[in-house]
C-alpha cells in the first residue's frame, strides 16, 4: 500500500497505525478468500526520509496487534528508505491438503451467488475523507471499514467447510471481483443490486452524492468481505456456517446462469447496468 495512492497521512485521513492494519488486513483478506488458516506475515517498510522513528513503530505496533488477533506471526521483513510511506505485505497461509482450500474458478451453472456482511462502507467513508460527502451521524461504521477494514478469516474457513464451488474477497469492488469469479470459471454471474446489504450510512451519503447507493456498494473496493459460489441445496449449511462464526450474515444476491464468462449486474426495474469496478493499470 502506498502513500497517496491506497491512504493519505494528511488531513485526518489515516494515521501511522492504521496504516499498519489496513496493510495487513488486505493481505490476509486474500488468505480469507481461499478458506486458509493463516500463518505468517513479512512486512517490507519503505519510509521516506523525516518520517519519524515513533510513527513507523506505531505502524508496526498496529500490525503485530493485528496479527496475534487472527493467529498471524510477523516474521519478518525489512526497512528501506522509500519516496514516500509504503507498506508490502507477504502473508503466508496453510491447509491441510490442497482440497481445503478454495479458488475463484469453481462456479458451475445453477449456482446462486452469496456475500458475506455489508458493502459500500469503504466508498462511502473515502468520500467523506475526501471531502465530498459530509460526516453524517450514521457515516461512524463506513469511516471504520476505510480505516480499519477486518479480514473474514473465519467466515473464510467456514465457507470453504460447508462446500462453496468458488470465492473471492472484495477488494476491488463487486462489479470486478464478481467478474473474475465468471471468467476464471468459464461461467456467468447475474447479480441483482437491489438486494446487495448496505453498510450503516451509505444510504445517506450516496444521497449526498446524488447516486444510487449500489453505486458505492458495487462499483468500489476495500470492503474486504467475501463473494461466493455455492449450490442452491447447500444454502442453509452455508448461512449456519457462517452465522456460526458470530454477527456476520450472508445475503443472497445472484446466480450463476448460461452466458459469456463474466458478471453483469441488474437494477432495481431488472435493466444491465454498467458498473465499474477497481481495475489495476499502470
Amino acid at each position: 500500500m502506498v502513500e497517496d495512492v491506497h491512504f493519505r497521512l494528511t488531513n485526518g485521513w489515516a494515521t501511522p497505525a492504521e496504516v499498519g492494519h489496513r496493510a495487513l488486513a488486505g493481505a490476509l483478506s486474500d488468505l480469507a478468500a481461499m478458506g486458509a488458516e493463516p500463518g505468517e506475515a513479512y512486512l517490507v517498510l519503505g519510509l521516506p526520509h523525516g518520517f519519524a522513528e515513533e510513527r513507523a513503530l506505531e505502524l508496526v505496533r498496529e500490525a503485530i496487534a493485528l496479527g496475534a488477533e487472527t493467529g498471524t506471526a510477523i516474521a519478518g521483513g525489512d526497512v528501506v528508505v522509500a519516496p514516500v510511506l509504503t507498506v508490502s505485505v507477504t502473508a503466508v497461509g496453510w491447509a491441510q491438503t490442497e482440497q481445503e482450500l478454495i479458488g475463484r474458478d469453481g462456479a458451475v451453472h445453477g449456482d446462486i451467488v452469496g456475500v458475506t456482511g455489508r458493502l459500500g462502507g469503504a466508498a462511502a467513508g473515502l468520500a467523506v475523507l475526501e471531502g465530498r460527502a459530509e460526516a453524517t451521524p450514521g457515516a461512524e461504521a463506513a469511516l471504520r471499514r476505510v480505516r480499519r477494514p477486518r479480514p473474514r478469516l473465519r467466515e473464510g474457513r467456514a465457507l470453504a467447510g460447508a462446500g462453496v464451488h468458488a470465492m473471492i474477497d472484495l477488494s476491488d469492488g463487486l462489479a470486478a471481483d464478481a467478474g473474475h469469479i465468471g471468467r476464471s470459471s468459464g461461467a456467468h454471474l447475474r447479480l441483482r443490486l437491489a438486494t446487495l446489504p448496505l453498510e450503516d450510512g451509505v444510504q445517506e451519503i450516496a444521497a449526498e452524492l446524488d447516486i444510487p447507493a449500489w453505486r458505492l456498494a458495487a462499483g468500489a473496493g476495500d470492503d474486504y468481505e467475501l463473494c461466493f459460489c455455492a449450490s442452491p441445496g447447500n444454502r442453509a449449511r452455508v448461512e449456519e456456517a457462517v452465522s456460526a462464526q458470530g454477527d456476520v450474515e450472508v445475503s443472497w444476491i445472484g446466480e450463476v446462469i448460461p452466458g459469456a464468462p463474466g458478471a453483469t449486474l441488474s437494477d432495481e426495474r431488472g435493466d444491465d447496468v454498467r458498473v465499474e469496478g477497481f481495475e489495476h493499470r499502470w
